[in-house]
């Protein structure tokens, strides 16, 4: 099945696929994308490459280099990426707070007085004035769908995500039998290579490139978090809340981040885990067992917040029938037709979440006995 279709990656600041641009695999020559949220620059690096754009290369000088080599990995998403503060009148006003200082602002606010100003505090203000990035614990990069897949999970799928979250990932969350599955991981537990700093662009190693680490500055400031010095250990460090916690993705500050192992073989569309294959063609994107091929099939990264639900990047790895697509690499109406209506899925998915967020508000807001509360207050106005 896997030598009808080729692949494809795009990527974007949002789920909108209207926003994205093709990302030429092992290209050196990092893609640009930048949001109100976020400037981030990306490398996408697949070996034994034989997709879109045609004639990209098959490999990248960065898979001979260590510890790439001794890994055998076989993919690479690096990120190079800055994040910009929310304005005042964006969805979300702050990207990450703390609880104590929360409820402390909300404190003053209660009591003037306790300010020494005559202008009251109010918690917003405050959170403002407090927040200055996003936490560790909030910066999330994993996978997700917006239609369910439950019905078509390969047999043996619990088995291979217990091998997933015990040997790659522990920080890894998820519910693959949602009506909109995903599986997210902190991103200061889930990167194989996190640093604090610019990195470097170099063709000689295939575009974006830094270890573990950071500059001078991101090396103090690692230390000066107790973040230890080696990816394995971060990662572990990392899985700790009050760690993740500490940990700070500052606004106006630049941070370099990849992605890489040796698992997910996009030439032969299998995914290889120690004593497990699973042949991942059949299953991509909830294919499963069909009667008539779908026409396109998507494997979705995203960079998001957990608290604010804030998109920050989004890459997709589709495959396309190759009947859809034409010798200079651009695709049929065929193919635009299946992303339309994929389009339209993403458009309604986010809809029914909205939704569903009004209902729950609606709830919780029904529980409240705002009775006693109405009472006193009657009983205030007419004392007064």
């Amino acid at each position: 099945m896997a030598e009808k279709y080729i692949i494809r990656v795009t990527a974007g600041p949002d789920y909108d696929l209207d926003q994205h641009v093709v990302v030429p695999v092992n290209s050196h020559e990092p893609v640009k994308i930048g949001s109100d949220l976020i400037d981030a620059e990306l490398n996408v690096r697949v070996q034994n490459y034989h997709g879109l754009p045609r004639n990209s290369p098959i490999t990248s000088p960065y898979f001979s280099l260590e510890p790439h080599a001794t890994n055998k990995d076989q993919y690479s998403i690096a990120i190079r990426f800055t994040p910009k503060k929310p304005s005042r009148n964006s969805r979300s006003k702050a990207s990450s707070t703390d609880p104590s200082r929360s409820s402390s602002s909300s404190r003053r606010s209660e009591n003037p007085s306790s300010s020494g100003s005559s202008t009251p505090i109010t918690s917003e203000d405050s959170d403002e004035e407090l927040v200055n990035g996003i936490s560790g614990e909030d910066l999330q990069f994993g996978n997700d769908f917006d239609h369910p897949i439950r019905d078509r999970l390969p047999p043996g799928f619990s088995y291979a995500m217990n091998i997933v979250k015990w040997w790659i990932d522990p920080g890894l969350d998820g519910d693959a039998y949602a009506d909109q599955p995903y599986l997210y991981g902190p991103a200061l537990s889930s990167f194989n290579a996190i640093h604090v700093g610019q990195g470097e662009i170099n063709p000689e190693r295939g575009g974006l490139w830094f270890e573990e680490g950071g500059d001078e500055n991101g090396l103090k400031e690692r230390e000066d978090l107790g973040a230890p010095v080696t990816a394995k250990d971060r990662m572990k460090w990392a899985l700790k809340p009050s760690n993740k916690n500490r940990w700070i993705f500052q606004y106006g500050k630049t941070y370099c981040l990849d992605f890489f192992n040796p698992y997910l073989d996009f030439n032969e569309f299998s995914l290889r885990l120690p004593g497990f294959t699973l042949p991942i063609m059949k299953y991509w994107d909830g294919q499963s067992l069909r009667s008539k091929p779908k026409r396109s099939h998507t494997l979705r990264y995203v960079l998001r917040n957990r608290s604010t639900n804030d998109t920050y990047l989004v890459i997709m790895f589709t495959l396309h029938l190759k009947e859809d697509v034409n010798e200079d690499g651009s695709l049929k109406p065929a193919a635009l037709e299946a992303i339309g209506q994929k389009r339209e899925r993403v458009k309604e998915a986010k809809e029914t979440s909205k939704d569903e967020d009004y209902q729950e508000a609606r709830k919780q807001f029904e529980k409240l006995d705002v009775s006693e509360e109405v009472r006193r207050s009657k009983t205030d106005d007419d004392v007064d």
